[in-house]
């Protein structure tokens, strides 16, 4: 209890810092303070319950530090909307609301409860995409976010009460085997969508392209891993189904990943590339939780929390070319290594993560699930080999196309970074290839 008060204490001082204070730097520096006072003062055992709704195990504990990390490197992001007092009160308002809905979904122990919090998430999200995206199209990303996950919002909540019905209780660890196949399909379907499968993605580039920096780095660093915490509490529930309906969606994912690399390789828009890059990881996080096995619960939760990083930090790049060259287009972005060497350095660094080489998190998480989907069928190797092959084709095409070549004639004025962009950078980097010493963390 001592601990809930201590965090719900921590939020109110967040609240009035934005009224009171409206400083925007000091309420950054909150944010990574609570990111630390919260890795320290956790006892962290298997399981540690906060109260009697809310507990933390390893997934929960991870999961919420990424969400604090992000958030703050967010605000740090966002400079500009700081510089040219773009409604930056509102704006550490709406990351405040984002923080506590996702601290209170990731520490929920009450399915309802974790599902209420699910849906609230959305709505800080969708403002941070009309409200400070870029392009006109953002009204239209904005409902193609809120209807592709309400649609399958309602299912879920009747799949819930259903399980309410059956066991007499919504707390995770009261739950028995659930042998309904309706029931499966209706909740298992929502997380889906959130990671999201391929066939249910479309909403997540058109979503990423028109929302501004703040709104992809959360997008791709914590609001999909939603969907990945969301199967690992329930497929226990579900286990039943393991060779029927989680081979479909198996295929389904990793079909779905060769094809969506393929289209990376097509695509002329920084953004957009990176975001179907996320679609063809969460593809292999699927596949590896549906197998239900120890190797795929590991290897999907360290590529959850390497993609966060790595992708949220690809983000940021794109936007510190947008900054400079006002488009996201690799016609207009070309030959930067002439004009801009300190930040290909940076590009590179990611290129190589996204591709997971070593030492990246992304190399053990793909490892693991390679693993985890040759046990389960042998037949899945061509797909995982296609996948792996062509990560590195498109993250190469990225960083050659954009770094190399000359560079556009209508540029007219550059700067190669500053210290606020190389830390933002350092600090994405850096826990996403050094946490690697820490790797028996992972082994629970």
């Amino acid at each position: 209890m001592k601990i809930f008060f201590f965090m719900m204490e921590l939020m109110f001082s967040l609240l009035m810092s934005v009224f009171l204070i409206s400083n925007f730097w000091l309420f950054q520096w909150f944010f990574f303070y609570s990111f630390f006072l919260f890795l320290l003062k956790m006892k962290l055992t298997w399981f540690s319950s906060i109260s009697m709704f809310l507990g933390l195990d390893y997934f929960s504990f991870f999961l919420i530090l990424l969400s604090y990390w992000i958030c703050s490197l967010m605000i740090m992001a966002s400079e500009k909307l700081f510089k040219v007092s773009y409604y930056f009160n509102f704006f550490l308002f709406v990351m405040i609301l984002l923080m506590v809905s996702l601290f209170l979904a990731f520490s929920s122990n009450n399915l309802f409860i974790f599902y209420l919090f699910f849906e609230m998430s959305l709505i800080p999200t969708l403002i941070l995409i009309v409200g400070w995206g870029y392009q006109p199209e953002r009204i239209e990303a904005g409902m193609y976010l809120m209807f592709y996950t309400l649609f399958f919002s309602l299912p879920m909540m009747v799949g819930i009460f259903y399980l309410f019905s059956v066991n007499g209780s919504m707390m995770f660890y009261n739950f028995d085997l659930c042998k309904n196949k309706l029931v499966y399909i209706c909740m298992i379907m929502m997380f889906l969508v959130k990671m999201p499968m391929y066939f249910l993605h479309l909403w997540l580039p058109k979503a990423h392209v028109e929302a501004s920096v703040s709104g992809s780095m959360i997008l791709a660093g914590i609001m999909l891993k939603l969907g990945g915490y969301g199967l690992i509490r329930l497929m226990k529930v579900f286990s039943y189904f393991w060779f029927s309906f989680n081979l479909i969606f198996i295929v389904i994912s990793l079909m779905g990943g060769v094809m969506i690399s393929i289209i990376c390789l097509r695509q002329n828009d920084l953004k957009s590339l990176i975001a179907y890059s996320s679609v063809a990881h969460m593809g292999l996080v699927i596949s590896g939780l549906l197998t239900l096995n120890f190797w795929g619960l590991i290897g999907s939760f360290i590529l959850m929390l390497a993609h966060g990083l790595c992708s949220s930090g690809l983000f940021c790049l794109s936007n510190i070319n947008y900054e400079r060259l006002y488009s996201r287009s690799f016609y207009i972005n070309k030959g930067l290594l002439n004009i801009m060497p300190s930040l290909t350095f940076w590009w590179f660094l990611f290129s190589i993560s996204n591709m997971a080489a070593p030492t990246s998190l992304n190399l053990i998480g793909e490892i693991f699930l390679i693993n985890s989907l040759i046990v389960y069928s042998w037949m899945s190797i061509f797909s995982l080999i296609m996948i792996s092959f062509f990560s590195a084709v498109y993250s190469l095409y990225m960083y050659s196309f954009c770094q190399h070549g000359n560079f556009y004639s209508g540029m007219y004025s550059f700067q190669s970074g500053n210290f606020r962009e190389f830390l933002l950078l350092f600090l994405h980097w850096f826990p996403l290839n050094f946490f690697i010493v820490k790797g028996d963390f992972m082994m629970f």
